[in-house]
């Protein structure tokens, strides 16, 4: 032990479903030393982090239409009719779930 090149030891607990994960990423690599594993992601392993910003103002714009939509459905559904402005409303309503679902869409690829 005293000819050790690494004589500092690191130490963290997983659970025993992220041990299983962590040794079958092991394996795909191709590498035997579970040691040797930890120590080339931890140097070399990449963490990306993405901005979501725009997705959480769209979800939120989308909430807000839902919450519309849904009051036309309940106005809908406690008289047995919806007059021919709230239908256009709702289509529009709906189109614009669909653009921005679309323009989401477009900002992944």
């Amino acid at each position: 032990m005293a000819n050790r090149t690494r004589d500092i030891p690191i130490q963290f607990f997983v659970t025993a479903e992220e041990k299983k994960m962590i040794r079958k990423k092991m394996i795909l690599s191709r590498t035997a030393n579970m040691g040797a594993y930890l120590r080339k992601m931890a140097i070399d392993g990449i963490i990306v982090n993405t901005d979501t910003t725009y997705l959480e103002k769209q979800f939120y714009e989308m909430h807000k239409i839902g919450v519309n939509v849904n009051q036309l459905a309940r106005l809908a559904n406690s008289t047995g009719a919806v007059a021919p402005e709230e239908m256009k409303e709702l289509k529009g309503m709906i189109k614009e779930i669909w653009h921005i679902l679309r323009s989401s869409a477009s900002n992944l690829q």
